[in-house]
């Protein structure tokens, strides 16, 4: 019989490369985590108005567990399957239950049309080259019955550049996993945007007094605000 001394260093290498391609998504579980992106240079702008109306979409009840509201084998809101054949993210558990992922976002889908309209045409300074997509992890309890379905996780991602070859490949280093607390937040944010100078007032008082009575504005970054009606 023949004795095995050790691990083949050929399989220690693709298990350590499986493991570390999931585990390296940073994890985004507040406004706060959500502000240290780079929105609108090496994020799109437009992923805020689409996690936005997604947040929106799916229903959160008060145990935190989300609710599927449409069907992506319908390719509702230009929803579709998304393999993960590139081991973007971690591998589906096994099991009795049954997982999968979905991607949405793609406005060049014909059913992107549903979106509302700030997310098919936004506003200038958020419009984007449609790269930016979610991913959301599907658990199907009750297979065949649309109120079985709960999303158990939840990214960010977009498209590499066209110039770094890489096809239809999402892009690693810009993917996030965002927490069910931190679209709970992005929940009651308001995309509609007053003047120019009442969000500065209004952005200045934020940095002096985080409780505000009306609204706040909170920076996402050195140019973009997301109103907050409170």
């Amino acid at each position: 019989m023949a004795k095995f001394s050790g691990s083949s260093p050929g399989l220690c290498v693709a298990l350590l490369l499986l493991l570390t391609s999931a585990s390296a998504v940073q994890v985004l579980n507040n406004i706060n985590d959500l502000k240290k992106l780079n929105f609108g240079l090496s994020v799109p702008k437009h992923s805020l108005l689409l996690l936005h109306w997604f947040a929106n979409e799916v229903d959160i009840d008060n145990n935190n567990i989300i609710r599927l509201t449409f069907d992506p084998d319908e390719g509702d809101y230009g929803s579709h399957h998304y393999g993960n054949y590139e081991r973007l993210l971690e591998p589906l558990p096994h099991g009795n239950v049954r997982y999968r992922y979905f991607t949405v976002g793609n406005l060049n889908q014909d059913s992107s049309s549903d979106l509302p309209s700030y997310v098919v045409h936004p506003r200038i300074e958020y419009e984007g080259r449609n790269r930016d997509r979610i991913i959301f992890r599907v658990r199907e309890q009750n297979v065949g019955r649309q109120a079985g379905h709960v999303i158990d996780r939840v990214y960010i991602t977009q498209h590499f550049e066209t110039s770094d070859n890489q096809g239809t490949r999402y892009d690693p280093d810009h993917t996030y996993q965002i927490t069910t607390s931190l679209l709970r937040q992005i929940s009651q944010f308001s995309v509609k945007m007053n003047d120019l100078n009442t969000l500065t007032n209004l952005r200045d008082n934020v940095r002096k007094n985080l409780k505000c009575k009306s609204s706040c504005v909170w920076p996402l970054n050195n140019s973009s605000y997301i109103v907050d009606d409170m």
